[in-house]
């Protein structure tokens, strides 16, 4: 690790958006770097340059600290691709989420689900914080591609929504990162077009 200024106070303030922004490039720097398991707030404090209780004024517990973290650094909705086709618009979006999944959002992601498993207050935790991004990527694309004639309305379910990343995450949780391309284009070609193509 660089080395870095320990006493915060004798840094310029940063506050707000700076300041998170600063939290959130450290909490993923040292999931990289060392994994979930050795993420403590005093090490993500020391690499933001900030102090513990500015991390703790925000995110009471390492589990809301990782997934702010993590959702910060996701794709936004309105970055959900248009190529003017579903097939294309589900390769896009799962070969993305098998690029994040093989990062330390990944490490992070393997990290939040064995904590919550073992312990009851992480598991709320994981829950409340939980923001569904996947399915909304999902949701757009097949609403576009509702608009576009390729798929009927019908055909679009929250169940065939998740079953992608459901299938992508089941992968890594068991087989590890990286996620193979064959893999992405089998779940779209074998699953997701069959399954949004029919009523």
């Amino acid at each position: 690790m660089a080395e870095m200024v320990t006493d915060h106070r004798k840094l310029p303030r940063r506050r707000g958006e700076e300041l998170a922004a600063a939290i959130y490039r450290a909490t993923l720097d040292e999931l990289a770097e060392s994994g979930y398991a050795k993420l403590t707030m005093e090490r993500v404090a020391e690499r933001a340059r900030a102090s513990k209780a500015s991390l703790y004024r925000r995110w009471p517990t390492r589990v809301a600290l990782v997934m702010d973290s993590v959702y910060h650094s996701l794709p936004a909705l309105s970055d959900v691709p248009d190529t003017g086709s579903l097939r294309d618009d589900l390769l896009t979006v799962l070969r993305g989420t098998a690029d994040i999944l093989s990062g330390p959002a990944g490490e992070a992601m393997r990290g939040l689900l064995s904590e919550a498993l073992r312990d009851e207050a992480s598991a709320r935790t994981f829950k409340e914080n939980s923001q569904g991004t996947g399915r909304k990527m999902m949701a757009e694309i097949a609403r576009r591609a509702v608009e576009r004639g390729e798929i009927s309305g019908d055909a679009v379910t929250p169940l065939r929504l998740d079953t992608g990343q459901a299938l992508l995450r089941q992968h890594f949780l068991f087989q590890g990162p990286p996620i193979p391309d064959r893999l992405v284009v089998d779940i779209v070609d074998e699953v997701l077009v069959p399954l949004l193509t029919r009523s």
